[in-house]
Protein backbone atom coordinates (compact mmCIF):
# COMPACT_ATOMS: atom_id res chain seq x y z
CA UNK A 1 0.00 0.00 0.00
CA UNK A 2 0.91 3.49 -0.47
CA UNK A 3 0.37 5.85 2.48
CA UNK A 4 -2.65 6.83 4.33
CA UNK A 5 -2.87 10.31 2.66
CA UNK A 6 -2.51 8.96 -0.72
CA UNK A 7 -6.02 7.25 -0.37
CA UNK A 8 -8.05 9.88 1.68
CA UNK A 9 -6.78 12.38 -1.10
CA UNK A 10 -7.71 10.10 -4.07
CA UNK A 11 -11.54 9.48 -2.49
CA UNK A 12 -11.91 13.07 -1.74
CA UNK A 13 -10.63 13.92 -5.53
CA UNK A 14 -13.20 11.31 -6.56
CA UNK A 15 -15.87 12.74 -4.65
CA UNK A 16 -15.13 16.06 -6.35
CA UNK A 17 -15.34 14.52 -10.02
CA UNK A 18 -18.71 12.40 -9.66
CA UNK A 19 -20.54 15.07 -7.28
CA UNK A 20 -23.27 13.91 -5.78
CA UNK A 21 -25.04 9.94 -4.65
CA UNK A 22 -23.41 7.24 -3.20
CA UNK A 23 -20.16 5.31 -4.74
CA UNK A 24 -19.65 1.79 -4.86
CA UNK A 25 -16.40 0.37 -5.04
CA UNK A 26 -16.09 -3.92 -5.14
CA UNK A 27 -13.77 -5.79 -4.31
CA UNK A 28 -12.89 -9.34 -5.83
CA UNK A 29 -13.55 -12.31 -3.86
CA UNK A 30 -11.31 -15.55 -4.52
CA UNK A 31 -12.44 -17.38 -7.66
CA UNK A 32 -12.42 -21.25 -7.37
CA UNK A 33 -10.08 -23.01 -9.63
CA UNK A 34 -11.57 -26.50 -9.58
CA UNK A 35 -13.86 -26.38 -6.04
CA UNK A 36 -14.93 -24.14 -3.52
CA UNK A 37 -11.33 -24.43 -1.16
CA UNK A 38 -8.84 -24.25 -4.19
CA UNK A 39 -8.73 -20.98 -5.85
CA UNK A 40 -6.62 -19.44 -8.15
CA UNK A 41 -3.49 -17.68 -6.55
CA UNK A 42 -2.51 -15.72 -5.81
CA UNK A 43 -5.67 -13.12 -4.78
CA UNK A 44 -5.80 -10.64 -7.35
CA UNK A 45 -7.90 -7.41 -6.00
CA UNK A 46 -9.56 -5.27 -8.35
CA UNK A 47 -8.00 -2.44 -9.33
CA UNK A 48 -10.09 0.83 -8.89
CA UNK A 49 -11.21 -0.67 -5.46
CA UNK A 50 -7.26 -0.78 -4.55
CA UNK A 51 -6.69 2.78 -6.65
CA UNK A 52 -9.35 4.39 -3.85
CA UNK A 53 -9.27 1.90 -0.96
CA UNK A 54 -5.80 0.34 -1.17
CA UNK A 55 -6.67 -3.32 0.70
CA UNK A 56 -5.59 -6.57 -0.91
CA UNK A 57 -8.18 -8.59 0.96
CA UNK A 58 -11.48 -10.90 -0.38
CA UNK A 59 -14.12 -9.60 0.11
CA UNK A 60 -14.32 -5.99 0.76
CA UNK A 61 -16.73 -3.73 -0.85
CA UNK A 62 -15.78 0.55 -0.54
CA UNK A 63 -18.35 2.59 -0.37
CA UNK A 64 -18.19 6.38 -0.71
CA UNK A 65 -21.54 8.29 0.86
CA UNK A 66 -20.75 12.14 -1.45
CA UNK A 67 -23.75 13.84 -0.63
CA UNK A 68 -23.34 13.10 3.34
CA UNK A 69 -19.53 12.83 3.43
CA UNK A 70 -19.00 9.57 4.37
CA UNK A 71 -16.56 6.54 3.75
CA UNK A 72 -17.10 2.86 4.81
CA UNK A 73 -15.10 -0.07 4.54
CA UNK A 74 -17.68 -3.00 4.76
CA UNK A 75 -16.49 -6.98 4.97
CA UNK A 76 -16.77 -9.77 7.55
CA UNK A 77 -14.15 -10.21 9.81
CA UNK A 78 -12.48 -13.74 9.26
CA UNK A 79 -12.97 -16.13 11.95
CA UNK A 80 -11.06 -18.73 13.76
CA UNK A 81 -11.02 -21.32 11.22
CA UNK A 82 -10.22 -19.42 9.06
CA UNK A 83 -6.90 -17.85 11.49
CA UNK A 84 -6.04 -21.92 11.89
CA UNK A 85 -5.33 -22.06 8.00
CA UNK A 86 -4.55 -19.02 6.71
CA UNK A 87 -3.54 -16.86 9.82
CA UNK A 88 -4.53 -14.03 11.59
CA UNK A 89 -5.46 -10.61 9.50
CA UNK A 90 -6.30 -7.42 10.63
CA UNK A 91 -9.88 -6.77 11.20
CA UNK A 92 -12.22 -4.63 8.92
CA UNK A 93 -12.14 -1.86 11.15
CA UNK A 94 -8.38 -1.87 11.28
CA UNK A 95 -7.60 -2.48 7.41
CA UNK A 96 -10.47 1.09 7.46
CA UNK A 97 -8.20 2.78 9.26
CA UNK A 98 -5.03 1.85 7.93
CA UNK A 99 -6.28 3.70 4.25
CA UNK A 100 -8.30 7.11 6.23
CA UNK A 101 -11.61 5.15 6.34
CA UNK A 102 -13.60 6.30 9.80
CA UNK A 103 -16.52 3.83 9.16
CA UNK A 104 -16.24 0.08 9.07
CA UNK A 105 -19.62 -2.68 8.95
CA UNK A 106 -20.35 -6.48 8.21
CA UNK A 107 -21.22 -7.21 4.53
CA UNK A 108 -25.00 -7.49 5.26
CA UNK A 109 -25.18 -3.65 6.36
CA UNK A 110 -23.87 -3.03 2.23
CA UNK A 111 -27.96 -4.39 1.77
CA UNK A 112 -29.36 -1.73 4.25
CA UNK A 113 -27.29 1.22 2.80
CA UNK A 114 -28.30 0.09 -0.63
CA UNK A 115 -32.07 -0.01 0.51
CA UNK A 116 -31.88 3.25 2.23
CA UNK A 117 -30.51 5.10 -0.80
CA UNK A 118 -32.97 3.48 -3.28
CA UNK A 119 -35.82 4.32 -1.16
CA UNK A 120 -34.76 8.17 -1.15
CA UNK A 121 -33.78 8.07 -4.84
CA UNK A 122 -30.15 8.53 -4.58
CA UNK A 123 -27.90 8.16 -7.43
CA UNK A 124 -25.95 5.07 -6.73
CA UNK A 125 -22.74 4.78 -8.84
CA UNK A 126 -20.83 1.40 -9.80
CA UNK A 127 -18.70 0.53 -12.28
CA UNK A 128 -18.89 -1.91 -15.04
CA UNK A 129 -18.52 -5.59 -13.25
CA UNK A 130 -16.41 -8.29 -15.15
CA UNK A 131 -16.65 -10.98 -12.29
CA UNK A 132 -20.12 -13.17 -12.24
CA UNK A 133 -20.25 -13.54 -8.39
CA UNK A 134 -20.26 -9.53 -8.75
CA UNK A 135 -23.06 -9.02 -11.15
CA UNK A 136 -25.26 -11.89 -8.92
CA UNK A 137 -24.28 -9.41 -5.74
CA UNK A 138 -25.52 -6.23 -7.68
CA UNK A 139 -28.59 -7.86 -8.77
CA UNK A 140 -29.62 -8.86 -5.43
CA UNK A 141 -28.43 -5.45 -3.49
CA UNK A 142 -29.79 -3.29 -6.68
CA UNK A 143 -32.62 -5.33 -8.82
CA UNK A 144 -30.08 -4.97 -11.83
CA UNK A 145 -30.11 -7.98 -14.60
CA UNK A 146 -26.92 -9.01 -15.06
CA UNK A 147 -27.25 -8.41 -18.96
CA UNK A 148 -28.40 -4.72 -18.10
CA UNK A 149 -25.27 -3.85 -15.49
CA UNK A 150 -23.41 -2.94 -17.86
CA UNK A 151 -24.78 -0.41 -19.59
CA UNK A 152 -26.26 0.78 -16.19
CA UNK A 153 -22.87 1.57 -14.77
CA UNK A 154 -22.33 4.94 -13.98
CA UNK A 155 -21.16 7.02 -16.63
CA UNK A 156 -19.65 9.66 -14.66
CA UNK A 157 -17.96 7.66 -12.51
CA UNK A 158 -16.18 5.73 -15.17
CA UNK A 159 -14.85 9.30 -16.47
CA UNK A 160 -13.79 10.27 -13.50
CA UNK A 161 -12.08 6.99 -12.81
CA UNK A 162 -10.63 7.09 -16.15
CA UNK A 163 -9.40 10.37 -15.34
CA UNK A 164 -7.65 10.32 -12.49
CA UNK A 165 -6.32 6.95 -13.43
CA UNK A 166 -4.34 8.02 -16.49
CA UNK A 167 -2.01 10.49 -15.57
CA UNK A 168 0.56 8.71 -12.72
CA UNK A 169 1.61 10.07 -9.95
CA UNK A 170 4.95 9.80 -8.84
CA UNK A 171 4.70 7.10 -6.36
CA UNK A 172 3.30 5.09 -9.23
CA UNK A 173 5.44 5.78 -12.08
CA UNK A 174 8.06 4.17 -9.13
CA UNK A 175 6.02 0.93 -8.71
CA UNK A 176 5.73 0.83 -12.72
CA UNK A 177 9.77 1.33 -13.12
CA UNK A 178 10.19 -1.57 -10.28
CA UNK A 179 7.59 -4.05 -13.04
CA UNK A 180 10.36 -2.94 -15.71
CA UNK A 181 12.98 -3.81 -13.50
CA UNK A 182 11.16 -7.55 -13.03
CA UNK A 183 10.75 -7.75 -16.78
CA UNK A 184 13.89 -7.35 -17.40
CA UNK A 185 14.83 -10.41 -15.69
CA UNK A 186 11.90 -12.51 -17.27
CA UNK A 187 12.93 -11.71 -21.00
CA UNK A 188 16.21 -11.98 -20.22
CA UNK A 189 15.94 -15.25 -18.46
CA UNK A 190 14.06 -16.62 -21.93
CA UNK A 191 17.11 -15.23 -23.78
CA UNK A 192 19.51 -17.15 -21.78
CA UNK A 193 17.39 -20.41 -21.95
CA UNK A 194 16.54 -20.53 -25.35
CA UNK A 195 18.26 -22.77 -27.66
CA UNK A 196 17.21 -26.11 -30.22
CA UNK A 197 15.79 -28.92 -28.53
CA UNK A 198 14.52 -26.80 -25.57
CA UNK A 199 10.22 -26.73 -25.06
CA UNK A 200 8.56 -23.92 -25.71
CA UNK A 201 6.41 -24.64 -22.21
CA UNK A 202 9.77 -24.88 -20.27
CA UNK A 203 10.87 -21.35 -21.27
CA UNK A 204 7.43 -20.20 -20.79
CA UNK A 205 7.10 -21.56 -17.28
CA UNK A 206 10.98 -20.33 -16.22
CA UNK A 207 9.82 -16.91 -17.44
CA UNK A 208 6.11 -17.05 -14.98
CA UNK A 209 8.72 -18.06 -12.46
CA UNK A 210 10.68 -15.29 -12.52
CA UNK A 211 7.65 -12.96 -12.16
CA UNK A 212 6.48 -15.07 -9.52
CA UNK A 213 9.47 -14.90 -7.43
CA UNK A 214 10.01 -11.15 -7.31
CA UNK A 215 6.59 -9.88 -7.39
CA UNK A 216 2.97 -11.23 -7.19
CA UNK A 217 2.42 -12.75 -10.35
CA UNK A 218 2.46 -12.22 -13.95
CA UNK A 219 0.33 -9.14 -15.51
CA UNK A 220 -1.08 -11.72 -18.04
CA UNK A 221 -0.42 -14.94 -19.19
CA UNK A 222 2.74 -15.45 -21.21
CA UNK A 223 3.40 -15.43 -24.74
CA UNK A 224 6.00 -18.00 -25.79
CA UNK A 225 5.92 -19.43 -29.12
CA UNK A 226 7.79 -19.97 -32.42
CA UNK A 227 4.31 -18.81 -34.19
CA UNK A 228 5.02 -14.98 -33.73
CA UNK A 229 2.17 -14.87 -36.08
CA UNK A 230 -0.30 -15.76 -33.34
CA UNK A 231 -0.94 -12.90 -31.60
CA UNK A 232 -1.44 -14.53 -28.62
CA UNK A 233 0.60 -17.70 -28.75
CA UNK A 234 0.66 -19.61 -25.57
CA UNK A 235 3.95 -21.82 -24.87
CA UNK A 236 3.06 -25.23 -26.13
CA UNK A 237 5.20 -28.63 -25.42
CA UNK A 238 6.68 -27.97 -28.90
CA UNK A 239 10.48 -28.29 -29.14
CA UNK A 240 12.20 -24.60 -30.16
CA UNK A 241 14.16 -24.97 -33.74
CA UNK A 242 17.56 -23.90 -34.82
CA UNK A 243 16.34 -21.23 -37.76
CA UNK A 244 13.07 -19.97 -36.25
CA UNK A 245 12.25 -17.76 -34.27
CA UNK A 246 10.79 -17.25 -30.87
CA UNK A 247 8.78 -14.53 -29.92
CA UNK A 248 8.40 -13.37 -25.62
CA UNK A 249 5.64 -11.49 -24.89
CA UNK A 250 5.36 -11.34 -21.01
CA UNK A 251 4.75 -8.66 -18.16
CA UNK A 252 5.12 -9.01 -14.10
CA UNK A 253 2.97 -7.22 -11.17
CA UNK A 254 4.72 -5.52 -8.24
CA UNK A 255 3.40 -6.87 -5.05
CA UNK A 256 1.61 -3.82 -5.05
CA UNK A 257 0.43 -4.40 -8.77
CA UNK A 258 1.57 -2.55 -11.24
CA UNK A 259 2.45 -3.45 -14.34
CA UNK A 260 5.09 -4.12 -17.15
CA UNK A 261 4.81 -5.60 -20.90
CA UNK A 262 7.46 -6.09 -22.98
CA UNK A 263 8.26 -8.42 -26.35
CA UNK A 264 11.19 -9.36 -27.86
CA UNK A 265 11.71 -11.45 -30.97
CA UNK A 266 14.92 -13.42 -31.13
CA UNK A 267 16.40 -16.33 -33.10
CA UNK A 268 16.15 -20.03 -31.52
CA UNK A 269 19.93 -20.50 -32.31
CA UNK A 270 21.20 -17.01 -31.38
CA UNK A 271 21.45 -15.94 -35.15
CA UNK A 272 19.56 -13.81 -37.24
CA UNK A 273 19.12 -15.05 -41.01
CA UNK A 274 19.70 -12.27 -43.79
CA UNK A 275 15.98 -12.27 -44.19
CA UNK A 276 15.05 -12.38 -40.46
CA UNK A 277 17.26 -8.93 -40.35
CA UNK A 278 15.26 -7.82 -43.39
CA UNK A 279 11.65 -7.57 -41.67
CA UNK A 280 13.45 -7.13 -37.98
CA UNK A 281 15.22 -3.82 -39.00
CA UNK A 282 11.46 -2.35 -40.29
CA UNK A 283 9.78 -3.36 -36.87
CA UNK A 284 13.30 -1.58 -34.81
CA UNK A 285 13.01 1.40 -37.17
CA UNK A 286 9.03 1.35 -36.28
CA UNK A 287 9.40 1.21 -32.47
CA UNK A 288 12.41 3.82 -32.29
CA UNK A 289 10.30 5.82 -34.52
CA UNK A 290 8.08 5.79 -31.85
CA UNK A 291 10.02 7.37 -29.32
CA UNK A 292 10.66 10.13 -31.43
CA UNK A 293 7.24 11.54 -32.09
CA UNK A 294 5.32 10.62 -28.98
CA UNK A 295 5.07 13.64 -26.35
CA UNK A 296 2.15 15.43 -24.61
CA UNK A 297 -0.62 16.99 -26.99
CA UNK A 298 0.00 14.57 -29.82
CA UNK A 299 -2.61 12.09 -30.51
CA UNK A 300 -1.32 8.43 -30.15
CA UNK A 301 -3.57 7.49 -33.41
CA UNK A 302 -1.23 9.79 -34.92
CA UNK A 303 1.73 8.24 -33.86
CA UNK A 304 0.44 5.20 -34.93
CA UNK A 305 -0.73 5.79 -38.36
CA UNK A 306 3.23 7.35 -38.42
CA UNK A 307 4.41 4.18 -37.85
CA UNK A 308 2.46 2.49 -40.29
CA UNK A 309 3.59 4.93 -43.17
CA UNK A 310 7.07 4.10 -42.44
CA UNK A 311 6.42 0.23 -42.48
CA UNK A 312 4.69 1.08 -45.43
CA UNK A 313 7.54 2.41 -47.01
CA UNK A 314 9.85 -0.06 -45.64
CA UNK A 315 8.14 -3.12 -46.87
CA UNK A 316 7.95 -1.69 -50.25
CA UNK A 317 11.68 -1.79 -50.62
CA UNK A 318 11.53 -5.60 -49.38
CA UNK A 319 8.91 -5.40 -52.37
CA UNK A 320 5.79 -6.80 -50.25
CA UNK A 321 3.84 -3.91 -50.83
CA UNK A 322 3.61 -1.33 -53.44
CA UNK A 323 2.00 1.53 -54.79
CA UNK A 324 1.21 5.46 -53.11
CA UNK A 325 2.06 5.15 -49.23
CA UNK A 326 -0.69 7.56 -48.41
CA UNK A 327 -3.52 5.96 -50.12
CA UNK A 328 -2.30 2.42 -49.23
CA UNK A 329 -2.50 3.44 -45.31
CA UNK A 330 -5.56 4.95 -45.82
CA UNK A 331 -6.73 1.58 -47.48
CA UNK A 332 -5.62 -0.27 -44.26
CA UNK A 333 -3.17 -2.56 -46.16
CA UNK A 334 -0.81 -2.16 -43.54
CA UNK A 335 -3.18 -4.30 -41.56
CA UNK A 336 -1.73 -7.36 -43.45
CA UNK A 337 1.29 -7.17 -41.21
CA UNK A 338 -0.08 -4.82 -38.56
CA UNK A 339 -3.35 -6.09 -37.14
CA UNK A 340 -3.29 -4.48 -34.15
CA UNK A 341 -2.46 -1.03 -32.69
CA UNK A 342 0.46 0.49 -31.58
CA UNK A 343 0.04 0.34 -27.57
CA UNK A 344 -2.33 0.95 -24.79
CA UNK A 345 -2.42 2.63 -21.93
CA UNK A 346 -1.01 0.63 -18.72
CA UNK A 347 -0.50 0.89 -15.39
CA UNK A 348 -2.60 -1.13 -12.55
CA UNK A 349 -3.99 -3.08 -15.33
CA UNK A 350 -1.58 -4.39 -18.44
CA UNK A 351 -4.66 -3.02 -20.17
CA UNK A 352 -5.47 -0.60 -17.89
CA UNK A 353 -8.82 0.18 -17.03
CA UNK A 354 -9.53 -2.01 -19.85
CA UNK A 355 -12.98 -3.62 -17.84
CA UNK A 356 -14.42 0.44 -17.91
CA UNK A 357 -14.75 0.02 -21.58
CA UNK A 358 -11.60 0.78 -24.19
CA UNK A 359 -13.70 3.61 -25.49
CA UNK A 360 -13.67 5.60 -22.38
CA UNK A 361 -9.93 4.87 -21.62
CA UNK A 362 -8.10 5.24 -24.60
CA UNK A 363 -10.68 7.22 -26.33
CA UNK A 364 -12.80 10.12 -25.76
CA UNK A 365 -15.16 12.94 -27.45
CA UNK A 366 -11.97 14.33 -29.63
CA UNK A 367 -10.94 11.06 -30.66
CA UNK A 368 -13.27 8.31 -32.02
CA UNK A 369 -11.80 4.50 -32.90
CA UNK A 370 -12.96 3.26 -36.67
CA UNK A 371 -14.62 0.29 -36.21
CA UNK A 372 -15.09 -0.55 -39.88
CA UNK A 373 -11.83 -0.14 -40.96
CA UNK A 374 -9.57 -4.17 -40.13
CA UNK A 375 -6.97 -3.70 -38.10
CA UNK A 376 -7.63 0.01 -37.19
CA UNK A 377 -10.67 -1.64 -35.20
CA UNK A 378 -7.80 -2.83 -32.95
CA UNK A 379 -6.53 0.14 -31.75
CA UNK A 380 -6.97 0.46 -27.84
CA UNK A 381 -5.04 3.67 -27.29
CA UNK A 382 -6.06 7.04 -30.11
CA UNK A 383 -6.10 10.07 -27.26
CA UNK A 384 -3.73 13.11 -26.96
CA UNK A 385 -1.20 12.09 -24.97
CA UNK A 386 -0.59 13.58 -21.60
CA UNK A 387 2.42 14.12 -19.43
CA UNK A 388 2.29 11.30 -16.51
CA UNK A 389 0.47 8.68 -19.27
CA UNK A 390 2.09 5.42 -19.46
CA UNK A 391 1.31 3.51 -22.68
CA UNK A 392 2.77 0.97 -24.93
CA UNK A 393 5.02 1.34 -28.05
CA UNK A 394 4.73 -2.65 -30.08
CA UNK A 395 4.56 -2.55 -33.57
CA UNK A 396 5.38 -5.78 -35.42
CA UNK A 397 5.27 -7.19 -38.77
CA UNK A 398 3.52 -10.44 -39.04
CA UNK A 399 3.02 -13.08 -41.71
CA UNK A 400 -0.43 -15.09 -41.43
CA UNK A 401 -1.22 -17.57 -43.50
CA UNK A 402 -4.93 -17.59 -43.58
CA UNK A 403 -5.24 -14.11 -43.62
CA UNK A 404 -2.73 -13.63 -47.19
CA UNK A 405 -5.26 -16.60 -48.39
CA UNK A 406 -8.09 -14.49 -47.62
CA UNK A 407 -7.10 -11.14 -49.16
CA UNK A 408 -5.30 -13.05 -52.06
CA UNK A 409 -8.84 -14.78 -53.41
CA UNK A 410 -10.96 -11.53 -52.30
CA UNK A 411 -8.17 -9.53 -54.23
CA UNK A 412 -8.36 -6.64 -50.71
CA UNK A 413 -5.64 -4.20 -51.13
CA UNK A 414 -4.35 -6.29 -54.48
CA UNK A 415 -3.29 -2.28 -55.55
CA UNK A 416 -1.25 -2.53 -52.74
CA UNK A 417 0.35 -5.75 -51.87
CA UNK A 418 2.46 -8.21 -53.72
CA UNK A 419 0.97 -11.44 -53.51
CA UNK A 420 3.32 -13.53 -55.24
CA UNK A 421 6.15 -12.63 -52.45
CA UNK A 422 4.06 -12.88 -49.82
CA UNK A 423 3.34 -16.50 -50.42
CA UNK A 424 7.78 -17.01 -50.20
CA UNK A 425 6.91 -15.73 -46.30
CA UNK A 426 3.77 -18.07 -45.32
CA UNK A 427 6.71 -19.91 -43.02
CA UNK A 428 8.17 -17.00 -41.51
CA UNK A 429 6.36 -16.65 -38.27
CA UNK A 430 5.90 -13.18 -36.75
CA UNK A 431 8.17 -10.22 -34.68
CA UNK A 432 7.06 -7.80 -32.38
CA UNK A 433 8.98 -5.41 -30.23
CA UNK A 434 7.67 -4.02 -27.46
CA UNK A 435 8.73 -1.19 -24.45
CA UNK A 436 6.46 0.36 -22.03
CA UNK A 437 7.10 4.57 -22.27
CA UNK A 438 6.21 7.12 -19.89
CA UNK A 439 4.80 10.59 -21.68
CA UNK A 440 7.33 13.47 -19.99
CA UNK A 441 6.63 16.84 -20.00
CA UNK A 442 8.72 17.16 -23.56
CA UNK A 443 8.63 13.97 -24.53
CA UNK A 444 8.80 10.20 -23.63
CA UNK A 445 11.23 7.48 -22.25
CA UNK A 446 11.71 3.94 -21.40
CA UNK A 447 10.47 2.39 -18.10
CA UNK A 448 13.12 0.46 -16.73
CA UNK A 449 17.27 1.09 -16.07
CA UNK A 450 18.00 -1.91 -17.72
CA UNK A 451 16.89 -1.93 -20.94
CA UNK A 452 15.91 -5.42 -22.58
CA UNK A 453 18.39 -5.72 -25.42
CA UNK A 454 16.21 -5.42 -28.99
CA UNK A 455 19.11 -4.48 -31.25
CA UNK A 456 19.89 -7.31 -33.23
CA UNK A 457 23.52 -7.37 -32.70
CA UNK A 458 22.87 -6.74 -28.79
CA UNK A 459 20.10 -9.96 -28.53
CA UNK A 460 22.71 -11.75 -30.32
CA UNK A 461 25.86 -11.03 -28.41
CA UNK A 462 23.76 -11.58 -25.00
CA UNK A 463 22.33 -14.80 -26.12
CA UNK A 464 25.72 -15.82 -27.20
CA UNK A 465 27.20 -14.85 -23.52
CA UNK A 466 24.68 -15.91 -21.50
CA UNK A 467 23.52 -19.03 -22.93
CA UNK A 468 22.54 -22.16 -20.34
CA UNK A 469 24.95 -24.71 -21.20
Amino acid sequence: MFDQQTYIRRRAQLKKEVGQGIIILFGNNESPANGPFNGYHPFRQDSSFLYYFGQNRDGLVGVIDIDNDTETLIGDDIDIEDIVWFGSVDSVKDMAEQVGVNNSAPMKHLKTLCNAAIGSKRKIHFLPPYRHDIKLQIYDLLGIHPSQQKESASLDLIKAVVKMRSAKEPQEIEELERAAKIGYLMHTTAMRLTKPGVTEKFVGGQVDGIANSYGAMVSFPTIFSQHGEIMHGNPSLAKLEAGRLALCDAGAETVNNYCSDNTRTFPVNGKYTQRQLEIYSIVEACHDHALEVAKPGVKYIDVHFSVCKLMTERLKELGLMKGDTEEAVRAGAHAMFLPHGLGHMMGMDVHDMEALGQIYVGFDDETRPNLEQFGTNALRMGRRLEEGFVVTDEPGIYFIPALIDEWKASGHCAEFLNFDKLETYKDFGGIRIEDDILITKDGCRFLGKDRIPYHPKDVEAFMANNSTK
